[in-house]
């Protein structure tokens, strides 16, 4: 069975050694651990999708450590992306952008003629990139379908044995995977929310940026991660929670011998210690930011509950990208849709 290292920051170099000799490593970024091997390798990058059992038509984040590495690949960079990348990177912003026939691996780019760029706000990461001098794929780095991991625990729990490594800078701030903007298209469009958000796009852009188009019909080859298959999800059911509903959905919990996990905001949270010992709390913060980075801790933690009460937002800014990942997680259920069905 292969050992998983662990490498502290300050062993990048031995890790980037792995990365060159086609070795998988798990890499930290601002939004969530991703899983690294050489964009340019095939072979190594076919071993994603077999260390994940992850559906190898869905392409894979190119992640990078500047705007000149991108340009290896693209005919010509468009003033739209130069405008874009000024402004959010390195950050939670990933660009899709047309490039040069054959010069990324099919296993990269789902056989499309595009692919998405990223540049990821951590440090370790981009020395990780430098130090391997080339671009990394970087799909999170957990089991295709379950919660994505915000900490090396969280790696190591899914991949260990499978991977060569994981490169530890502690816990993720954003707790949400990149925006995903197409700028292949005649109007930009966002293919998958994220801390940046189309407003935001739009204002550095000066056009009408979509943000429509979430996902893909079967047959089709999504152009991003996170557009059709299943994503986020525990092995427990969640149930979205609206805020106006949680004094209901405490008193069915309540009701329940299930094992039951709520993940809420104070003070609803509080309120579960005075419930019996099959029900557990976990805090979602205060707000939508501190539940976005909280969000994929708490799937985890309770993912051997039998169900998941868990707090709903509006879906605006940053809650449009947090909303999104638990939709996916819930399989699109609410509680009191299915309370009604019950009572």
């Amino acid at each position: 069975m292969l050992i998983t290292e662990i490498y502290t920051p300050d062993k990048v170099a031995l890790a980037a050694k792995e990365l060159q000799l086609g070795e998988l490593v798990a890499f930290p970024t601002e939004t969530v651990y991703g899983l690294g091997a050489d964009a340019t390798n095939a072979q190594a990058v076919k071993r994603v999708y077999l260390a994940k059992g992850r559906p190898s038509d869905n392409p894979l984040i190119v992640t990078v450590c500047s705007q000149e590495m991108v340009e290896r690949y693209v005919e010509k960079l468009p003033t739209a992306a130069q405008k874009l990348m000024n402004a959010f990177w390195p950050g939670s912003l990933t660009i899709i952008l047309p490039i040069k026939p054959d010069s990324l691996p099919d296993a990269v780019t789902g056989g499309l003629k595009t692919a998405a760029f990223r540049m990821p706000d951590n440090q370790t990461t981009l020395e990780l990139i430098k130090e391997a001098g080339v671009p990394l794929v970087g799909p999170s780095a957990n089991s295709s379908g379950k919660p994505s991991p915000t900490t090396a625990e969280h790696v190591f729990h899914d991949l260990e044995g499978r991977i060569k490594g994981i490169v530890d800078d502690g816990p993720t701030t954003v707790g949400v995977e990149s925006t995903i903007v197409d700028l292949s298209t005649a109007v930009p469009t966002v293919l998958r929310p994220g801390a940046v958000t189309p407003e935001q796009i739009s204002e550095i852009l000066g056009c009408e940026v979509r943000s429509d188009k979430h996902h893909v019909g079967q047959a089709e080859t999504p152009k991003a991660p996170g557009m059709k298959y299943k994503h986020y999800a525990p092995d427990a059911q969640v149930l979205i929670v609206n805020a106006a509903e949680w004094e209901e959905a405490l008193a069915w919990a309540k009701a329940q011998t299930a094992k039951i996990g709520v993940m809420a905001f104070e003070p609803e949270v509080a309120k579960v210690s005075e419930l019996p010992e099959n029900v557990a709390g976990y805090s979602l913060g205060t707000d939508v930011k501190s539940a976005s980075s909280r969000l994929f801790s708490g799937l985890r933690a309770f993912d051997s509950k039998d169900y998941i009460l868990c707090a709903g937002v509006a879906e605006t800014g940053l809650g449009e990208a947090y909303m999104n990942r638990l939709k996916k997680a819930a399989g699109n259920v609410f509680f009191k849709e299915e309370f009604s069905k019950n009572k």
